[in-house]
């Protein structure tokens, strides 16, 4: 890996720092890293800042020009990603279903009726959307849902039930998967549609975990009709629309430095906090080893995410890479929760509702939310299976 930028790739550098520094609102560390919870008020006083990144394709970075992105290089996303999260700056969290998932898709397979409405609402913000693939018995093997989609004239009835929907009891839109050929192979015979969730028979029932957030719901479907033109692709031919994405960077630099930053936190808090004169670090030196470790880990994780980025900048596209990174953050993420907890003590479990929560309960947060970080995005045994057979070469178990 080589560390340093292009000329070109400093010039941009140097241009997001001072967009940032000047436009960026400044917020107290830490707000706004939740998907949901805190995330409400950062919300509120970050429009100003989300319309600036709009109006320069910073919101979707990676999509084409003539749809209202910015049309960067893998480098140049990396760049940006990687300031915005050294500065703390809040990002548009509520649109990164639309952006990252049903936009790519749209543009990749929509018409051009699909696009003209949808993207533009999706930049400014106007539609939210939500994921509508896992299912109770269709999580790891998505290609086993069971959700029925079954033509009605111009129309197709929709029966069934999704899980662990991001946002939807936020979202206007969905992008859906359901069966439409129960006879075809299960890789077969799905199709990709746009749902509305204002329509009748749509039911959102929250999730809440056990930080007291609701960032998932279950959605079932009870006869919901959806028109023939909110297809996207062809029909029966849903689960190769589903795969397509653009070429959009997916190192995870953002939380690798969030993860640093946290751990940066930590050690800030034990230097400062006293007892009878002396710092918690005097008084437990062991505890300066543990904070090490969790540094060394975090900029480990930064490595790895270089490693996904120089593959990318190359013209690769990350394999079991991304695997590694996303199971080795995740498992990190509880362990720095833990040592997190270690030193704040008792307080550690003060919420934020609380006026004596240390770092303003967001350790608290963390401890609670970080138990569901190695199942979400592909459980932790998933990521070994294929960092083994597609990385390592291993074969399969039976």
């Amino acid at each position: 890996m080589d560390f340093r930028d292009t000329p070109e790739e400093a010039a941009f550098r140097q241009e997001v720092r001072e967009f940032i520094a000047r436009e960026a609102p400044k917020l107290e560390h830490g707000a706004g890293i939740d998907v949901v919870s805190g995330y409400a008020q950062v919300f509120v006083q970050s429009q100003g800042w989300f319309k600036k990144l709009g109006e320069k394709g910073w919101i979707a970075p990676a999509w084409p020009k003539e749809y209202g992105g910015a049309g960067m290089t893998a480098m140049q996303q990396f760049i940006l990603n990687e300031e915005m999260a050294l500065a703390r700056a809040p990002r548009p969290l509520h649109l990164i279903i639309g952006v990252g998932m049903a936009g790519p898709t749209l543009i990749v397979h929509g018409t051009e009726e699909q696009k003209k409405y949808y993207l533009p609402r999706i930049l400014s913000g106007e539609d939210i959307w939500c994921q509508g693939y896992s299912e109770p018995e269709a999580g790891s093997d998505l290609a086993s849902l069971r959700t029925r989609a079954v033509r009605n004239g111009d129309d197709y009835i929709i029966n069934g039930q999704k899980i662990w929907t991001s946002i939807a009891h936020l979202a206007k839109w969905m992008i859906l998967l359901a069966r439409t050929d129960p006879d075809a192979p299960k890789h077969k015979g799905i199709t990709y549609f746009i749902l509305d969730m204002k329509s009748p028979g749509v039911e959102v029932r929250p999730l809440i975990n056990m930080a007291g957030g609701q960032e998932f719901n279950e959605v079932f479907f009870d006869s919901v009709r959806v028109p023939k033109s909110n297809i996207i692709g062809e029909e029966n031919r849903g689960w190769y629309a589903a795969m397509s994405t653009l070429d959009f960077e997916r190192s995870a630099i953002g939380s690798a430095i969030g993860l640093r930053q946290t751990v940066e936190d930590i050690i800030r808090y034990a230097r400062e906090h006293t007892e009878n004169g002396s710092s918690m670090l005097h008084l437990n030196p062991m505890l300066r080893y543990e904070l090490v470790d969790r540094l060394l880990e975090a900029e480990v994780g930064q490595m790895l995410s270089y490693r996904i980025i120089s593959l990318q900048a190359k013209g690769l596209v990350p394999n079991y890479e991304a695997s590694i990174v996303k199971l080795y953050n995740m498992e990190l993420n509880q362990r720095i929760a833990r040592t997190g907890m270690s030193v704040l003590g008792p307080y550690g479990q003060l919420d934020r509702a609380s006026k004596w929560a240390p770092l303003k309960g967001r350790l608290e947060h963390m401890y609670l939310r970080s138990v569901g970080s190695t199942i979400e995005g592909g459980t932790s045994e998933i990521q070994r299976n294929i960092i083994a057979t597609r990385g390592l070469g291993l074969p399969r178990g039976d």
